[in-house]
């Protein structure tokens, strides 16, 4: 019997939301993700991509549907998912990013490598992580504000006060 196989990557995160302008506004502006060719399924939501050397990554969204249950409502948080991780580059232009926006975010350094991370929320209550490799990030500050330390377990995401990122962006 013949038991090669192997996993070859992530192919896509899927991610339930309430608010699909919003959310547009979050991987397009925030995140810098592009749209991608999404195929005509008969309900609302998009496909997130950006080119990587493995393929396509690629976050879809529903904003509709069967896969949003029987009340067609989200609910929110990552749920037993904790949070999704993307590499990324060009920490303090996220930082700057999430200034613009108004959106809360903590960082770490992770112990003994040189990978710092940047956690942020979706407008879902998804938790994003972006990890960067400090050798390839100019002028890094490893003195992290209180108010930006990450804390495992912290949930620092509040839908109440959650900016409106359509209005931000139409501002801009």
């Amino acid at each position: 019997m013949d038991e090669s196989c192997a996993v070859t990557g992530l192919l896509h995160v899927l991610v339930k939301t309430n608010d699909l302008p919003k959310t547009l506004v979050f991987y397009k502006k925030v995140l810098g993700l592009r749209e991608a060719p999404r195929p005509a399924f008969g309900f609302k939501g998009a496909w997130m991509g950006c080119s990587t050397p493995n393929g396509e990554l690629v976050i879809h969204i529903w904003a509709e549907g069967p896969g949003m249950g029987k009340d067609g409502v989200s609910p929110y948080g990552t749920a037993t998912i904790d949070h999704v991780s993307l590499s990324a580059v060009g920490y303090r232009g996220f930082q700057n990013r999430f200034k613009r926006f108004g959106l809360p975010w903590r960082e770490f350094v992770i112990p003994n490598t040189t990978l710092f991370q940047l956690f942020v929320y979706d407008p879902s209550g998804v938790q994003i992580e972006l990890t960067f490799d400090l050798n390839a990030e100019p002028s890094y500050d490893t003195n992290i504000a209180s108010e930006h330390r990450y804390s495992a377990g912290e949930v620092f995401f509040d839908l109440a006060t959650y900016p409106d990122l359509v209005a931000i962006d139409s501002g801009s």
